[in-house]
């Protein structure tokens, strides 16, 4: 290389978050992904990262910044049998992903996109006191706790579907991610989302 030449510069580190080529688990688009939901759709961030190594920990009002699948992800970590194990609770999501692509023909990033705008309730009671009664009062959830929700809706129900049962885990969350997506009322997150805004719609 003659003095005239300059070296060519080393390639700049890609962030896979905002890298559009990047992919989920290396194999699932996240472009492209249709929200039917507008109150929502500033909560469900689609990144291809399943693992932010706690990179959000400690900012308050943040997580609304990380994936929707990791957030799954730490949902289902909320039981005795998977708290602390993300490496086998992001292999059981990964295998469910898996599973309703096979059935569905479809991209589960948009299935369980639509599967927690489908279990998101508008309405919740809350309690409120006059003279020492308690009277029940409904009232609109917040977007954010929309989402909040329903990812625990669809999280327990893959886990009453699959504990103590010959369902294996992964079938499961499967099972809850399609029928909520098609808005099944025998799902237990759509059965929830009803339940809570049934009661809702009674004590306005």
């Amino acid at each position: 290389m003659s003095a005239d030449e300059e070296a060519p510069e080393p390639d700049a580190p890609v962030d896979p978050e905002s890298d559009s080529s990047a992919k989920l688990f290396g194999v699932w688009e996240i472009d492209g992904i249709e929200y039917q939901d507008p109150s929502t759709k500033r909560y469900l961030t689609v990144t291809p990262i399943a693992h932010t190594m706690g990179r959000h920990a400690g900012k308050q009002f943040q997580k609304s910044e990380v994936s929707v699948v990791e957030r799954l992800i730490n949902r289902l970590m909320q039981t005795d049998e998977n708290t602390g194990k993300k490496q086998r609770t992001t292999r059981l999501v990964r295998e469910a992903f898996e599973t309703v692509h096979e059935r569905t023909d479809e991209n589960p990033v948009q299935t369980l996109v639509r599967a927690v705008e489908n279990a998101a309730p508008r309405e919740e009671t809350v309690r409120l006191k006059y003279g020492g009664i308690s009277v029940p009062q409904a009232v609109d959830v917040a977007p954010q706790r929309r989402v909040d929700q329903a990812l625990g809706f669809i999280a327990r129900g893959a886990y009453n579907n699959s504990f103590k049962t010959p369902v294996d885990a992964a079938d499961a969350l499967a099972n809850e991610l399609i029928g909520t997506a098609n808005y099944d009322m025998q799902i237990y997150a759509v059965n929830q989302k009803e339940e809570k805004e049934r009661v809702a719609a009674a004590a306005r």
